[in-house]
């Protein structure tokens, strides 16, 4: 259980998360992926790296029942390990490759969305509950992975999008079966990697250069509507409504 970290190829690291029964991530597991992430994009003789994760689905955020028992000291650590994760997969320094199964939501989006390439099997979803959870953020990856409108529709609605549909707009390269996700992500980083590793790294500083959004500020931005929304009470309200619906 955690964050580990494999180098099943030359030149290719696999972080893979494990946060049973859903890969919720406490505070903790956001600042160990980021800090597994960074590591693998220093490393000199790495050239790509894939996030990948174990269970039913690739994410489904934070972990809102450590929030609701530890309150704003955890609201506040969330909000900082989400933003270190998220720009962690953005700033490595290698591409990274997203491979998602089931359900990927609020954080996981985050996550994906700022990946470089992302592999997806044919029963994932993605989406942002933020609404329903007492929290906001993540519309800036969201943002990179659909057009606007549909964006802002799936935000004030919670509704999901399946990988097919991702994949008709181009922001999903593959959708494959569940059994064959890690093989196939695997060969798009093994494709990668076979390129110059110093040309890697820089094509991929180039790349983040001339992004039209600085998803870390925008990011940021939302981040503090979330802390609003906590300091008023409505985070709570929401919270506690989704608590009584889990039991």
């Amino acid at each position: 259980m955690g964050v580990s970290t494999s180098t099943p190829e030359k030149g290719i690291v696999l972080v893979r998360v494990d946060f049973p029964p859903v890969n919720a991530l406490p505070v903790d597991g956001w600042f160990a992926l980021a800090d597994a992430v960074r590591a693998a994009g220093r490393d000199p003789q790495v050239r790509c790296v894939v996030l990948a994760a174990e269970g039913r689905g690739f994410n489904a955020g934070v972990d809102i029942k450590e929030i609701q028992t530890r309150g704003r000291d955890a609201l506040v650590g969330a909000n900082r390990g989400c933003f270190e994760a998220f720009s962690a997969v953005y700033e490595c320094e290698v591409p990274v490759v997203a491979a998602v199964q089931g359900f990927c939501l609020g954080g996981g989006v985050g996550l994906v969305g700022n990946a470089d390439v992302i592999v997806a099997s044919e029963d994932a979803t993605f989406g942002l509950p933020e609404l329903d959870r007492g929290a906001l953020g993540a519309a800036t990856h969201l943002a990179r992975l659909v057009p606007q409108h549909l964006m802002r529709a799936l935000y004030f609605t919670s509704r999901t999008v399946t990988a097919a549909e991702l994949h008709r707009h181009g922001s999903v390269w593959r959708v494959v079966p569940r059994e064959e996700l890690t093989a196939v992500a695997l060969e798009s980083a093994r494709e990668i990697a076979a390129k110059d590793g110093e040309l890697l790294r820089l094509a991929k500083a180039a790349i983040n250069g001339i992004d039209p959004v600085d998803v870390r500020r925008s990011y940021r931005y939302e981040q503090g509507f979330t802390y609003e929304a906590s300091v008023s009470g409505v985070a709570d309200r929401v919270r506690d409504r989704f608590g009584r619906e889990d039991q």
